[in-house]
């Protein structure tokens, strides 16, 4: 008899559901905003587990909880909730698919309470498998998928319910690239969950970590301590988060990024703080 996904350690739903069921307190009587909901499985558990889930999709028609109502919704547009009236907000293998990831980011940022969890799982396009297969044919897996295209990109499109196209794996993306798009938009990592072993990758790491290793430990030490025009501090905290991911052995064999955020600032906020390297425009 197949497995259900949610019970199939191949499936990010098993780990998904092993995640909530561990932490399953924390989200009680919680509001928790699961997007995109797919065909409902994430949020039937949050509600087993006394959660209170608020599904949305841009198909729902494809959500089977019959008591659980999944509600139209185009992220890239705008959540139908008021702002900070989420505790939880869980992207469940949907960042990889939106065209302006920091944008929705934004948009999970306007709906979470301060100090709010956002749960990002996405498949990692920083273990080895994944950056050999780019290096070869900028594929997600060299030997069997093509690299993204107008033929097995378009996953769903229904003009007839939303102008939107729903792409495939066109927008993957890696820990460094997500960690900084978070920032910007108000988030911190708060923890990064391990999922599945990729062998494929651990082969290649066995191979190649030294060489890893001093790469980038070479590109922290030539950054780090250049007069950049912010705070010293900062800028070393920065960079050596920044090192620390990079060389981290299980980030480069696991099979998905899990990763949990905390809303540190409002959007706004931090986009009114930022800073940019160059003095004006026309610089060449």
């Amino acid at each position: 008899m197949k497995k259900k996904y949610e019970d199939n350690p191949n499936s990010i739903k098993y780990h998904m559901k092993r995640f909530l069921l561990t932490h399953q307190g924390r989200f009680k009587n919680k509001i928790v905003v699961d997007v995109p909901a797919g065909n409902g499985v994430t949020s039937r558990l949050l509600k087993d587990i006394g959660a209170i889930p608020l599904a949305f999709d841009l198909f729902p028609e494809y959500f089977t909880e019959t008591d659980i109502e999944c509600k139209r919704a185009d992220i890239m547009e705008q959540l139908p909730i008021d702002k900070q009236s989420a505790d939880v907000v869980i992207c469940q293998e949907g960042i990889e698919h939106f065209t302006d990831q920091f944008k929705v980011m934004v948009e999970f940022n306007r709906v979470l309470k301060q100090h709010g969890s956002l749960i990002i799982t996405t498949p990692n396009y920083s273990n080895l498998r994944a950056k050999m297969s780019y290096f070869l044919s900028e594929s997600e897996r060299f030997n069997s998928i093509m690299p993204p295209n107008e033929i097995d990109s378009i996953w769903m499109s229904k003009q007839h319910l939303t102008n939107q196209i729903y792409f495939g794996h066109v927008f993957l993306i890696g820990i460094q690239k997500l960690r900084v798009l978070a920032k910007l938009s108000g988030f911190k990592i708060k923890h990064i969950q391990f999922t599945k072993l990729k062998t494929t990758s651990l082969f290649i790491l066995l191979f190649t970590y030294p060489f890893i290793f001093i790469s980038n430990l070479i590109n922290y030490l030539k950054n780090v301590n250049k007069d950049k025009g912010f705070p010293k501090a900062y800028q070393k905290a920065m960079y050596k988060e920044q090192f620390l991911l990079a060389i981290n052995p299980k980030l480069m064999v696991d099979s998905h990024l899990f990763v949990e955020f905390e809303k540190e600032k409002e959007a706004d906020d931090v986009l009114k703080g930022i800073k940019s390297v160059q003095s004006e425009f026309g610089i060449t």
